[in-house]
């Protein structure tokens, strides 16, 4: 692997959906996620970190150093195992291993890291696989997400149709159709904050410049490849990324979030479309040692 990264960033991720339901809530029958004093739309981080990960397993289809810990159908104490084998740790042995070398601790860690994309840019609690007090341990990650908040409130419609797919016998011997509902948002924005820690990529993970393009790379494509019908039509619209000329940064992260504008053109009362807003960056606000990259 290569060297981590020496510079801490931030980004800012603007996407949108039309007609669809970008991230539903099981505690309100699926619906779209809202703020209940507000009405502004949510999108979880682990709803976005899935769609990362699934980019990720796409296009690298368990390549060495970026495998997916946290993937459907495989446990995580099946690839904490692999740690343990990799350094031929025997379960009865791990006190006496542990007096002999007393790295094992990191050296599990650091195999976890380097094989697996989202620990190294996440981070994972990997303790539930213990042998004898030795775990791959808790990592905190340098990429951590926000929860997205559309810029607008957004109004849910609940959605009528109709599907020919009987339930059970004695019902398809009464009728051919059987009501359905879905809930979408005819349209909104969103907008999600994001960081990027050199110093915990140096000290615990070793993300690396690799890494971090592949990272970015992961946003922007985050739905190509990830389709459904029920999420409608969805798209990263921009990526925003502010980098520090050093390692733990130039200034905080707040006020380079603050010169990001995203407002609704003039005579706009509903936005149904991206053009329907204006996205701007106050560069001139900068502080001194940060510079600013729009992708997109």
């Amino acid at each position: 692997m290569s060297d981590p990264i020496k510079n801490r960033y931030e980004f800012v991720i603007l996407f949108d959906v039309e007609n669809g339901n970008p991230n539903g809530d099981p505690d309100a029958g699926n619906m779209p996620r809202v703020d209940p004093e507000t009405g502004y739309g949510l999108v979880t981080d682990v709803c976005l970190k899935r769609k990362i990960r699934n980019y990720v397993e796409t296009v690298k289809e368990d390549e060495p150093g970026y495998r997916i810990y946290i993937k459907d159908g495989v446990p995580l104490n099946r690839s904490d195992a692999e740690a343990f084998a990799h350094w031929n740790i025997d379960e009865k042995a791990v006190k006496e291993a542990k007096k002999k070398d007393d790295k094992l601790d990191e050296k599990v860690r650091d195999f976890m890291c380097q094989n697996f994309f989202d620990i190294r840019s996440f981070g994972a609690v990997m303790t539930t696989f213990v042998k004898n007090n030795l775990n791959c341990g808790q990592i905190r990650g340098p990429v951590q997400l926000g929860f997205a908040r559309s810029v607008d409130p957004i109004v849910p419609q609940e959605v009528t149709i109709t599907r020919v797919a009987i339930t059970t016998e004695a019902d398809a011997e009464k009728k051919g159709t059987e009501m359905g509902r879905k809930y979408i948002v005819p349209y909104a924005l969103y907008r999600c904050e994001g960081y990027v820690s050199a110093n915990l990529a140096r000290k615990v993970t070793g993300f690396s410049e690799g890494d971090l393009e592949l990272l970015w790379q992961a946003i922007l494509n985050m739905f190509e490849y990830d389709r459904s019908a029920a999420r409608g039509k969805m798209a990263v619209r921009e990526l925003i990324v502010f980098k520090h000329n050093s390692e733990l940064g130039c200034a905080p992260a707040w006020k380079l979030f603050d010169t990001v504008s995203v407002t609704r053109k003039d005579g706009v009362i509903s936005p149904r479309i991206y053009g329907d807003y204006t996205v701007a960056v106050n560069e001139s606000a900068l502080p001194a040692g940060v510079t600013c990259t729009r992708m997109g």
